[in-house]
């Protein structure tokens, strides 16, 4: 199958490999002439823009940042509905509002173009070995058409709802995930500054109930001071911000959430915004006096 691919950063890169090893044709842009030079000496073939993209392929996946990138992708000028013919299908894997989600739905069905939207979990570990947890929201029938396309990236995909429940479905992860390592984070400075091996406490719990796919996955990092983001820290910044937006509108309260938001913007205005989601524990190294957890 050619597949188009618009946005090439750390999730794209790998993702678009797995593509090619899956033996499809891939079409990609970025607008980072890099990045696309990377996917094409992995096998990729170079586009000129988003409409470029879309004249050559009827099957097209986003992996952008945020909401207003693929709002400019898709609807923008030399966008993806610039070049898409009636009966193409967009698969938006960003990780954005539930209602962009929508109102970019709305502009493909005027274009007879069919969205689903599918964020995804797990990191750049995860896009690298083609694991990673996919949330779809849309039309079921478009679910069943692209499924082995999205079982070529990941290890699991959910059908969740109409559209915008894929991505109502991350902002529930990323809340998790958030408060998970906020609780790693404020466990493991206990320990440190009462004395007990953090690497002996990481042992005796990660087999119990306090055990999770994130402590096994973020202590170890945080112990090796090894904060090359996987997730960086403004990335997560934006999700919690779209968990917040979101949970005001439909009358959700997400105390936790504030309280992990002002955490990660704290370490966002100390230069910290490029690092690793698990340098969370940063917070509370600065707030007990510089003391690492180590």
């Amino acid at each position: 199958m050619k597949i188009g691919f618009i946005g090439l950063g750390i999730m794209g890169k790998p993702m678009v490999r797995n593509l090619l090893k899956a033996g499809h044709e891939v079409i990609v842009f970025d607008i980072t002439k890099a990045n696309v030079d990377e996917a094409v000496s992995s096998g990729a073939k170079a586009a000129t823009s988003s409409k470029d993209v879309a004249e050559q392929c009827a099957f097209i996946i986003t992996m952008l940042p945020n909401s207003p990138h693929v709002k400019t992708v898709v609807m923008g000028k030399d966008g993806v509905l610039e070049g898409a013919k009636p009966g193409t299908i967009l698969i938006d894997m960003s990780s954005i509002a539930p209602l962009a989600s929508q109102e970019i739905e709305k502009a493909c069905q005027q274009k007879g173009v069919k969205m689903i939207d599918a964020p995804v979990s797990g990191g750049e570990p995860k896009a690298i070995d083609g694991t990673m947890s996919i949330m779809v929201g849309g039309d079921k029938a478009v679910y069943d058409q692209v499924y082995d396309v999205l079982m070529t990236m990941g290890g699991s995909a959910v059908y969740c709802g109409k559209i915008g429940a894929g991505n109502t479905t991350k902002l529930a992860n990323q809340i998790i995930v958030a408060v998970n390592i906020a609780a790693v984070s404020e466990a493991f400075m206990l320990a440190t500054k009462a004395g007990v091996d953090p690497k002996l406490v990481f042992d005796a719990i990660k087999g119990g109930l306090a055990g999770s796919t994130v402590m096994n996955a973020k202590v170890p990092m945080i112990l090796d001071r090894n904060f090359k983001p996987g997730f960086k820290i403004d990335l997560h910044i934006k999700d919690l911000n779209n968990a917040l937006e979101t949970g005001h509108g439909v009358g959700a309260p997400l105390p936790l959430t504030a309280e992990v938001m002002e955490m990660l913007q704290t370490l966002h205005a100390d230069g910290c915004g490029q690092d690793d989601h698990s340098a969370l524990a940063k917070y509370y190294e600065k707030i007990v006096g510089n003391t690492e957890i180590r």
